[in-house]
C-alpha cells in the first residue's frame, strides 16, 4: 500500500505485521463487528483509515500474540462501553 509520496505505508509506520497484517485487519472488519466497531471508533477520534487500519492490525497481532503466550484460545466478546448496531 503506498500513499503521497510514494513512501510505502509499512515502511513509514513500521510493520504491524506487515502487509499480511493489513490485509488481515482490512478483511476482517466486515466480517467481525467487534472489529469493524474498533475501526469506527478510531475513525470518529479523527484517524486517517490508514492509521485506523494500522491500529486495527496492530491491536489484533497483540491479540494473536497474547494467544500464542497463554496457550489460549480466542473467544469473541463485546468491548466494554461499545454497543454494537443490530
Amino acid at each position: 500500500m503506498v500513499v503521497d509520496g510514494g513512501v510505502d505505508v509499512v515502511e513509514a509506520h513500521g510493520a504491524a505485521g506487515g502487509a499480511a497484517g493489513l490485509a488481515a485487519a482490512f478483511g476482517c472488519m466486515n466480517a467481525n463487528s467487534a472489529s469493524r466497531t474498533y475501526y469506527d471508533h478510531q475513525r470518529a477520534r479523527g484517524k486517517t483509515h490508514t492509521q485506523a487500519l494500522l491500529r486495527l492490525a496492530r491491536q489484533r497481532i497483540s491479540v494473536l500474540f497474547a494467544m500464542l503466550r497463554d496457550g489460549t484460545f480466542y473467544e469473541s466478546r463485546t468491548p466494554k462501553g461499545v454497543e454494537l448496531a443490530a
